[in-house]
Formats: C-alpha cells, sequence, structure tokens
C-alpha cells in the first residue's frame, strides 16, 4: 500500500492540491478558485468534496498519512490563517480544527504558503543540500519564505518572514493588508498591472496593452507583450525588477542567503523579470554579499512547487 500526503496551496486566486508520495510524485492533482467564495464554509466544503473525488480516482491502495497546507499568513504554531489580506475570509479561521473533523487521527500540518513553497524547493528542488536561502511567490500577492541554517524562519508569533508588506514607498500604494506602500503592491501580479496602468496614463507610446480594461488584463498578457517586445510591458517589468532587487538586497543583508528563488506566475516571464533584478540587487548589495548570491527561477514545476512544499510539512515530521 503506498503512502501519501494531501498537500494543499491556498493561493488568492486558486487552491491547488495534490495527492503526493514521499518521493515527490504527485499521483494526482487538481484546483478550484479561492476568490471565487466569499463564505469560507461554502469554500471548505467545495474543496473537501473536490479532494474526495480526486482520491476517488486513484486506483491503487492507498494510505493517507497526513494533510500539509500552504496558505497565506498561515500560522504553523495555530493551524489558523489570520488576517489574510488576499482572501476574502477576514479575522482568524481556523482551518486545521475544521480539517480534523473530516479528517480524525490524521497529522494535519498548516504553515504560510511561501513557506511551504520553501520547502518544496528544498527537498525536491534547487535548495536540495542548501541550508541558506528565500524563496519568494509571486502571485496574487508577494511571499517569502526564509530558510536559516536548514529550518523556516517562523519567529516569535509564526509570521516571520514577510517581505511583501516591508515599504517599498512612504504612503505608497494602498495594499489589502490596511498599509500603504507594501512591496507586493508594486511587485506580484497585482502590482505589476498597477505599475502598466500608471504608465498608460503618463505616456502616449503605442502598445497592445492599451486594448485591455484593468479587470481584464493579467500579468501573463504583460509578460507575452514584453517577449515580443512591447516598450510598455518591457519598462514596467524594469521597473518591477528594480524595486524587487533593492529589497532583496535588503533581505540580503539579514540573512545571508546562498540562493534566493523565484516563483510563481510574475517569475515565468524568466530573465525579463530575473535580469533587471539581478542588476539591482547586486547594486545594493552590501560590499561584502556581492557576487555571491544567486537569483534563480524555482527549479520546480510553477503548478505544484507550493504543493510539494505542503505535502513536505507532513513528511518531514513524520520523519522527525
Amino acid at each position: 500500500m503506498k503512502e501519501v500526503v494531501i498537500g494543499i496551496d491556498i493561493g488568492g486566486s486558486y487552491t491547488k492540491y495534490g495527492i503526493v508520495d514521499f518521493k515527490g510524485n504527485c499521483l494526482r492533482e487538481n484546483f478550484i478558485s479561492t476568490s471565487k467564495y466569499a463564505d469560507f464554509d461554502v469554500y471548505f466544503d467545495t474543496l473537501q468534496t473536490e479532494i474526495e473525488e480526486t482520491l476517488s480516482q486513484i486506483n491503487d491502495p492507498i494510505k493517507i498519512m497526513g494533510i500539509g497546507i500552504g496558505a497565506p499568513n498561515g500560522n504553523y504554531y495555530r493551524g489558523t490563517i489570520e488576517n489574510a489580506p488576499n482572501l476574502n475570509w477576514k479575522g482568524t479561521i481556523a482551518l486545521v480544527d475544521k480539517m480534523k473533523e473530516y479528517y480524525p487521527g490524521l497529522p494535519i500540518k498548516l504553515t504560510n504558503d511561501a513557506n511551504a513553497a520553501a520547502l518544496g524547493e528544498m527537498i525536491y528542488g534547487g535548495a536540495k543540500g542548501m541550508k541558506d536561502f528565500i524563496v519568494i511567490t509571486l502571485g496574487t500577492g508577494l511571499g517569502s519564505g526564509i530558510v536559516v541554517d536548514g529550518n523556516i524562519v517562523y519567529g516569535n508569533d509564526g509570521f516571520a518572514g514577510e517581505l511583501g508588506h516591508i515599504n517599498v514607498k512612504h504612503r505608497g500604494r494602498e495594499c489589502g493588508c490596511g498599509k500603504r506602500g507594501c512591496l507586493e503592491t508594486y511587485v506580484s501580479a497585482s502590482g505589476i498591472r498597477r505599475t502598466v496602468f500608471k504608465l498608460l496614463a503618463e505616456k502616449v507610446t503605442d502598445t497592445e496593452l492599451r486594448n485591455y480594461s484593468f479587470k481584464d488584463l493579467t500579468s501573463k498578457m504583460i509578460t507575452e507583450a514584453a517577449k515580443k517586445g512591447d516598450p510598455i510591458a518591457l519598462e514596467a517589468f524594469e521597473i518591477t525588477g528594480r524595486i524587487l532587487g533593492v529589497k532583496l538586497a535588503d533581505a540580503v543583508a539579514c540573512t545571508s542567503p546562498e540562493t534566493i528563488f523565484l516563483f510563481g506566475g510574475l517569475a515565468q516571464a524568466g530573465e525579463i523579470l530575473l535580469e533587471p533584478t539581478r542588476i539591482y540587487m547586486e547594486e545594493n548589495l552590501f560590499p561584502i554579499y556581492r557576487g555571491k548570491v544567486k537569483l534563480e527561477r524555482s527549479h520546480l514545476q510553477e503548478t505544484n512547487v507550493a504543493v510539494l512544499g505542503a505535502s513536505a510539512l507532513i513528511w518531514k515530521e513524520l520523519q522527525s
């Protein structure tokens, strides 16, 4: 009988889940919308039903060893999602307790979605053998998982490492967290859309991006336009890379990582984003760090790194 873990990645737009074995093979995976559900209970019932349906599609006998979950503002210590700015459900959501109602007796662990991605990178991806690295997730918002001496940094209350909410500009763009000027309002899928529309308002440059409303424009469209040489799209990536590079230089001064990995939809732009980010990071590094820190895309498939990381929460727990 094959031992498996259910890995769940809750994002601002979609929730992805997979049935993962110890070697990181995803036997089945699927997703549901996150943003569609304003009511948490309706969302949870839908997710649980879909997971059971997916489990029923596996022909070989399996044994579920536990459930690992990555979610924005996921508190590892308490098993709760707390005031996540990019989710519809506000306040404190006791997700682990809710999950235990359906799966009593199973180990169930929750962490920040970016921490889950970092675990996935460490166990299955490019960070194998590394003890000090950072994973930056570029989705609806910006998340970060920081690993120091082989361990995820959780801090005193379980919320350490929120690089998406360090300040970029005093009284800058409004953020879903209630602050203004947060990094994720400039560097994320939603952030680059805001940058594009600011450029469109300031310039008369001919660009295909003028054909879309703010609601319809996606970061994928901006990426595709940049690959075709669209001047507004390229400038938006230059601005995004500059802001991200400067702030990554600050992060390096705190933890001195070997590598910083970028993961998520916006990272699919590849060198269009990585090149300016790398240049500005290197320029702004404290001199003793220059030439030492690599910047790379995640080595795992964009579709399942956080799912693998969420499952790794349980495998790591079982091993220890």
